[in-house]
């Protein structure tokens, strides 16, 4: 079961535009999600037309192909911001105070530097298949029904450049805390009791 976020705020600036910043990666979230919900009524359409028409939804695989990186990459500042990633917390788990914030400071900065170098890489891989000379703007297209791929190929830069936005979000947020002793905008780590009473607090609110 989801947990309510640990993420604290206050009136600081740094809380301001983590929330600020959160807004945007909501919005994220939920396009990633309405993704998953066409993929299903597109699901629907095809299977009801193949067995009621003999005639399945032409493209649906391209179809498939384009929602992806709605589905894959449009949510990870979110879940992010969240703490919602897999993680090993055996040893960091067991800290507490700037030493943990030390850690994660260093972790948030290696996570940083990947993406970057994954936005580098996204967007190098979207200029080979983006070309205004082109048909529809596309060097590439789908097999189907040859749907340009290079809306697609955006997404992941995109996404990704927003997780940047997080990561050194998170990164200031952690020297913060390393300096005052108290986190604020970054998610912070529960232990079983919290849990619980987080869940707990969760199927209250739902009643």
């Amino acid at each position: 079961m989801a947990t309510a976020s640990l993420v604290l705020t206050d009136d600081s600036t740094l809380s301001k535009v983590d929330r600020a910043l959160l807004a945007l990666e909501s919005r994220l979230a939920l396009l990633s999600g309405l993704a998953v919900f066409a993929l299903m009524v597109l699901a629907v359409i095809s299977v009801g037309g193949r067995n009621f028409f003999n005639q399945p939804l032409p493209g649906y695989v391209d179809w498939i192909e384009q929602a992806m990186p709605l589905i894959a990459f449009m949510g990870i500042a979110y879940v992010q911001r969240e703490g919602g990633h897999i993680r090993m917390d055996i040893v960091v788990g067991q800290l507490r105070g700037r030493p943990l914030y030390v850690v994660e400071l260093i972790t948030t900065l290696a996570m940083l530097l990947l993406m970057v170098l994954m936005v580098w890489g996204s967007w190098a891989h979207f200029q080979r298949s983006f070309d205004f000379a082109a048909p529809m703007w596309s060097r590439d297209s789908s097999m189907d029904i040859a749907l340009p791929i290079w809306p697609a190929k955006l997404l992941a830069p995109a996404a990704f450049a927003v997780l940047c936005l997080r990561l050194c979000l998170q990164a200031w947020a952690y020297v913060r805390a390393i300096v005052t002793g108290h986190a604020v905008a970054v998610p912070l780590i529960a232990d079983a009791a919290q849990q619980a009473a987080m869940e707990a607090d969760q199927l209250t609110d739902g009643d």
